[in-house]
């Protein structure tokens, strides 16, 4: 059987940066022993797999060991494939959960700025509005790899 399986480094806009996610978009879905042994061999944190159901995609997250209820950077790579990798005209997608509901992915170009910190506002205010930019920049500046077959 052969698979499209890309690894995606979320959180970064470096090669080998950041937290990297395997990615695995399905036709149909297979026997969960067969993800989670796909899982298991690609040893990464999480290993995402979506199959396109009506408008979105139905995700589930796996790590080398079980499946978990939800993943952040796997999801955010996952999101990364489907517009970087699979349909390019769409600006939003829709990824279905088992667990976590529906989770809405944008696609915005939002250009990098360093929040500023505003009279009477506190370091660490500053330090969180910072960080929550930072997860809006890490849509359109993640760095991804197709991994190689063995």
């Amino acid at each position: 059987m052969q698979l499209p399986i890309y690894q995606v480094d979320a959180f970064t806009d470096k090669l080998f940066g950041g937290n990297p996610a395997a990615v695995c978009p399905l036709d149909g879905w297979l026997p969960d022993a067969t993800m989670q042994a796909i899982a298991a061999e690609n040893n990464l944190a999480e290993t995402a797999f979506f199959v396109r159901e009506g408008d979105g995609y139905a995700l589930r997250w796996f790590t080398p060991t079980v499946e978990v209820d939800l993943c952040g950077h796997a999801t955010l790579a996952s999101g990364y494939v489907v517009f970087h990798l699979l349909d390019r005209t769409l600006e939003s997608v829709n990824f279905r959960t088992l667990k976590a509901g529906t989770l809405r992915w944008i696609f915005r170009h939002v250009p990098p700025r360093r929040p500023r910190r505003r009279p009477g506002c506190s370091r660490r205010s500053a330090a969180r509005r910072r960080r929550c930019c930072a997860l809006a920049i890490v849509s359109w500046s993640m760095a991804w790899r197709p991994k190689s077959p063995r």
